[in-house]
């Protein structure tokens, strides 16, 4: 069939000949086109109708016309598509033959030095490294900072030191002047966040990143210098001075806060400079360096309560991209004085791992994020009505607030009371500023005069657990470890509005992925208590209370990376500037050494407290006989909005609530440590009470007299032994009660792998939720048969885990377990050869 789609002027048919359309007529077409790209039969006609001009083409030729037209759309789509990918590769292709560069200059250089301590070994001292800097930015650039500049405050001074920071700068960006090494687990590619690298040997910690970003240089420059939008650890930062030089530049003097992540260490402060300049070849370059005593430059008092760290020459430099875009080099290198805080928690201060996961791969993620946003003009809508930009704003809102709870800065209003030794530290804030922004109102639907808002907060140690494995049970299982009663008491203090459709059509819990998740595993959800307050006009009727929650560093793959789970109750409005009072978990490794953990395995609570001697931890072993014991630190605070005749009453209540949570989280984290999961150590049978074991037996029993087989291989003897077996047989088995609505009761360790539950949770989970349609129309026409036949064997088909993962089976078989007087006591199910999809 002869065929053209030039310019949208020519149809077909399928004799081959062709049709040509007026101009009139495609400027219409395609005015039809944008309203309905894919119009039916029927609307074909009815197009034909309404617009006279097209009354003499045919039907069918319209057809083909927008046949076409949804052609070239596609291979307009797919033609900008390839060549946006084309023009990133080309741009990473320079990356890493830059990368290449600086690596055979530092092998080059690595020789050298050999090569010198080998003719000097009586005398090993090794010559100071060339920061001159074969660099491929610097190279043929003069030397910027002059042999004996002058030190002083005044601009000439200032501009010697900054002019000093850009040559250092450059010399660690793309030099040699620090001995850059991949950082673990990051690879480079064409769908890689960027090219990562760690210090290996210098002063400080260190870390280096390379990316491309859709976005000018100027904006890349504007979005870093804003460090508190990006840097979820930055408080403030102040701009003092301002200078402009000579060559169009500037130099700024900023005074800098950072949180602290736990109560167990002080916050940290820079007292810096920051020189802003273009360079020869176009580049624009923001770098920053402490100033310091010894240069004679300005200074800046210390401030009570937090620990003055150095910041060595760092910064951004940033390359326009040939097509559009930008290349930009980040070096993050400080001295953050570790032997300030406990010996326990200094791998925090010292790890150029930590300093890259959250300084500098944070910057690189901001920027690819606001890209992804700018390119994408018609950026979706979610459930909430909001853009990610304003996901993004609510995030950062959470969790400032979450650190604002955990360093209860005296400035913004926050005092101790009671014993500031107590293992709970409860600090109380009734300045104007925080109850405005709390937007506080009790039960008589008024703002109270005397206000405060309360925090209990307390940080602990954790042996062995994996903090994405613990906090995803946290996430999961709020049953496990929160009251209801305080959920409805923390939601108290928020303004009650009408439920409106926009939060209140959810029912149970609503994930709403945020876009910012690049690389980067953080989501936004509304979690839905249904029915656990009471609302002010009504002291007798339940009210559902709305959570705002926050999860990221879920991610089993991510070692080391900082776990956090905040959450702050909303009203059914929830508007973009909802109070929000926020609470929650913060779980941060301290150790490097890779986590004992898989994705697969259970969150088996009730059956792993059964293993190993109450109230200890063991070392977890690999393979190999090599022992690992990682370690994190756990920080916990919880808001209350109260009134202020309360304090007392709620700061005790408060206390107690985060002393049940941390008992909780203790049973929990010894549950999940994979030393009681996988050590066989003093193994005893994982369930050990008389009715799982007659359970077990009663399994058996039922299994070999309506099936005729035994269920278990071994002939087992003893009700000890059953349950054992059972407990460790490969296939998933799985009891429910009886009811209209069957729950789950029981399941072996297969069972809750499949299910991703533990036993405690398990009862929380309906038979009817793990089937899809097909599975719950097989079910129910066969249960009928297992109620009177006694058991009933199941095609293969597909279930769902309760985290909504696919499973598939090969087979199942459902059978009535009877007790010792042969009355039906539950139903069982095995899942033959099961998989995750």
């Amino acid at each position: 069939m002869a065929m053209s789609c030039k310019d949208g002027k020519l149809g077909c048919l399928d004799n081959g000949k062709y049709v040509r359309y007026t101009p009139e007529q495609v400027e219409a077409l395609e005015r039809l086109y944008h309203d309905c790209p894919k119009p039916s039969s029927i609307r074909r006609q009815q197009l034909i109708r309404e617009c006279p001009i097209l009354s003499n083409i045919e039907p069918k030729q319209i057809k083909v016309w927008f046949q076409n037209r949804r052609c070239r759309e596609k291979q307009r789509k797919e033609a900008s598509r390839l060549q946006a990918v084309n023009r990133k590769l080309t741009a990473m292709n320079k990356l890493l033959m830059e990368e290449n560069d600086r690596l055979q200059k530092q092998v080059a250089q690595l020789v050298h030095e050999n090569s010198y301590f080998r003719q000097h070994t009586p005398n090993p001292s090794l010559p100071a490294k060339d920061t001159s800097c074969e660099s491929v930015v610097t190279s043929g650039q003069h030397q910027l900072a002059s042999q004996n500049p002058p030190r002083d405050a005044s601009p000439a001074g200032l501009l010697s030191i900054a002019e000093e920071t850009l040559a250092e700068f450059l010399s660690k960006a793309t030099g040699t002047a620090v001995e850059w090494v991949q950082m673990p687990g990051m690879k480079p590619g064409p769908d890689s966040i960027g090219i990562i690298a760690i210090s290996h040997g210098c002063a400080g910690v260190a870390a280096r990143a390379c990316g491309l970003v859709g976005l000018e240089p100027t904006r890349v420059a504007e979005i870093v210098k804003d460090r508190p939008s990006w840097f979820r650890e930055c408080r403030a930062v102040d701009v003092m001075n301002v200078l402009p030089t000579a060559n169009g530049g500037t130099i700024e003097l900023l005074y800098m806060q950072l949180y602290a992540p736990t109560t167990l260490a002080p916050p940290r402060d820079f007292w810096l400079l920051r020189y802003t300049s273009v360079l020869e070849d176009g580049s624009l370059v923001v770098c920053e360096r402490s100033l310091k005593s010894t240069q004679n430059g300005p200074s800046m008092p210390l401030v009570q309560h937090f620990v003055r760290a150095e910041m060595l020459p760092s910064g951004y430099l940033i390359r326009p991209c040939d097509g559009g875009g930008s290349i930009i080099h980040i070096v993050d290198h400080m001295d953050l004085e570790a032997c300030s805080v406990p010996e326990v928690l200094r791998p925090l201060y010292e790890s150029p791992k930590v300093l890259a996961q959250k300084t500098t791969m944070a910057a690189l993620r901001q920027l690819k994020q606001i890209a992804q946003e700018v390119s994408q003009t018609n950026s979706s809508v979610n459930g909430w009505g909001r853009r990610p930009a304003a996901l993004r704003a609510l995030s950062q809102r959470l969790s400032r607030g979450f650190n604002e709870a955990v360093n209860g800065f005296t400035d913004e209003g926050w005092s101790v009371i009671g014993d500031n030794m107590d293992d709970v530290t409860i600090t109380v804030n009734s300045s104007p500023d925080k109850l405005m922004g709390s937007n506080l109102t009790f039960s008589n639907g008024f703002a109270p005069v005397n206000s405060v808002v309360l925090c209990a907060k307390a940080s602990m140690l954790l042996q062995n657990v994996p903090p994405a494995i613990l906090l995803r049970f946290l996430r999961e299982h709020r049953s496990e470890w929160a009251d209801n009663n305080i959920d409805a008491y923390l939601a108290a203090a928020v303004k009650v509005g009408p439920c409106s459709a926009r939060v209140g059509g959810f029912g149970g819990q609503v994930i709403l992925p945020l876009a910012h998740t690049i690389e980067h595993e953080e989501f936004m959800e509304v979690i839905k208590l249904e029915g656990l307050g009471h609302s002010p006009e009504d002291a007798i009727v339940p009210r559902d209370i709305f959570l705002l929650q926050l999860c990221s560093g879920m991610d089993e793959n991510a070692v080391g990376t900082c776990a956090e789970l905040i959450f702050a109750p909303i009203d059914a409005s929830f508007a973009d500037d909802a109070p929000l009072l926020p609470s929650g978990f913060r779980i941060i490794p301290l150790d490097s050494a890779k986590e004992v953990s898989s994705p697969n395995r259970t969150l088996d609570l009730a059956s792993a407290l059964e293993i190993g001697s109450a109230g200890t931890t063991k070392a977890s072993s690999d393979q190999s006989g090599n022992t690992t014991c990682a370690r994190s630190v756990m920080t916990i605070a919880f808001e209350f909005g109260i009134e202020s005749h309360m304090q007392e009453h709620v700061a005790s209540m408060a206390r107690q609530y985060v002393r049940g949570i941390i008992s909780s989280v203790q049973r929990v984290a010894l549950a999940l440590s994979p030393s009681h999961i996988s050590s066989q150590v003093g193994l005893r049978t994982p369930l050990g009470t008389p009715e799982a074991q007659t359970l077990a037996r009663w399994i058996c029993q039922s299994y070999r007299c309506y099936m005729g087989v035994e269920l278990l291989k071994s002939n087992s003897e003893g009700n000890e032994s059953i349950l054992k077996n059972l407990w460790h047989h490969t296939d998933a088995i799985i009891c429910c009660s009886m009811k209209a609505m069957p729950v789950f009761t029981f399941a072996n360790q297969a069972g809750l792998d499949m299910l991703e539950t533990t036993l405690v949770a398990l009862q929380d989970i309906s038979l009817e939720k793990i089937f899809d349609d097909n599975g719950r129309k097989t079910l129910c026409s066969e249960f009928p048969q297992i109620m009177q036949q006694g058991f009933a064997c199941l095609q293969g088909g597909i279930c769902l885990s309760s985290m909504g993962r696919p499973v598939s089976y090969e087979r199942a078989v459902a059978w009535k377990v009877l007790n010792e007087e042969e009355n039906a006591h539950c139903i069982c199910f095995v899942f033959i050869n099961w998989s995750f999809v």
